[in-house]
């Protein structure tokens, strides 16, 4: 495997950036910073990172059908127009858990959208992981999670992968693309504490796990038939928090970073935290589906 070495393309000082998707119709990177409730979108053409302020805690995002993007924020699953940036509801599946809020989520190949909740304090295992059909159904698929974090799939989409970080495992489930239903659940990766949380994840058509490492610095790749690290790539950011694929050519990773929970001496260390980096590779990555969002399907 040949990597690039990472480079920082945008010195965004995120307090918690995340859940980066590449909108392949635009050629643009979407990615979220969750607190600030801030939907960016990175051209990497020019540099220019355009933000929307959504003006509510924003856990996830993703590109729609419709040109637009679906949220899992403050309030529950809610759509954005890009032009006007009207922001309305569709569900609030955990309106009477004020305590919870949406962390990572993405779209499956049929146009769900898959994202999972987590306690706001880091306490509690409250966690619910949904799927959002594309007729606005909404399917419930995991309970008792304590952190909601990365989900990918195998390259033919039989497999589903998931992470709730305190238990650093990555979780494989049996995936029904039909229906949406998952079972048989399994451990994938078990990730050791020394290199750190896992966090967001994605993965290439060659079946390997990307896993961003919360408090490790770094990003690794797992091959999850059995279990083993294949490489671990060290990013200048102490929190990296996600990555996803992009590029003309899907080789290109994006992966963001959060300076949440890190003090002065550890900023000192890793000043470029909170950055969005790129990492150039021979591989190619799985896209980022979009919601579909069209009523005739």
């Amino acid at each position: 495997m040949h990597l690039s070495t990472p480079e920082l393309l945008l010195d965004a000082q995120a307090y918690l950036g995340e859940g980066p998707s590449w909108d392949s119709a635009r050629q643009r990177l979407f990615w979220v910073d969750i607190f600030a409730g801030h939907l960016h979108c990175f051209d990497p053409k020019t540099g220019l990172d355009d933000v929307i302020e959504v003006g509510r805690v924003l856990g996830c995002a993703a590109p729609t059908r419709s040109g637009g993007m679906i949220l899992g924020c403050q309030g529950g699953f809610s759509s954005l127009t890009l032009d006007s940036f009207k922001l309305s509801s569709i569900c609030n599946p955990e309106s009477g858990q004020p305590g919870n809020r949406f962390n990572d989520g993405k779209c499956d190949p049929r146009g769900r959208f898959l994202a999972g909740t987590m306690d706001n304090a880091e306490v509690e295992a409250s966690g619910t992981f949904y799927s959002l059909n594309p007729g606005g159904v909404l399917k419930t698929l995991l309970t008792g999670l304590s952190i909601s974090n990365g989900l990918t799939w195998s390259p033919d989409y039989k497999t589903l992968y998931h992470i709730d970080t305190p238990t650093r495992k990555v979780m494989a489930y049996d995936y029904d693309l039909e229906n949406g239903d998952i079972a048989n659940p399994r451990v994938a990766v078990n990730v050791p504490a020394e290199l750190g949380w896992p966090d967001g994840m994605t993965s290439d058509l060659d079946g390997h796990l990307w896993v961003a490492l919360w408090a490790g610095a770094a990003l690794t790749v797992w091959d999850p038939a059995n279990g083993a690290l294949l490489e671990k790539i060290a990013i200048p950011a102490k929190n990296v928090s996600a990555c996803a694929f992009g590029g003309p050519d899907h080789n290109e990773l994006y992966i963001t970073s959060a300076r949440k929970g890190l003090d002065p001496a550890q900023l000192n260390d890793y000043p470029s935290t909170g950055g969005l980096f790129r990492l150039k590779t021979d591989v190619t990555g799985l896209p980022t589906f979009i919601y579909n969002d069209d009523p005739l399907g």
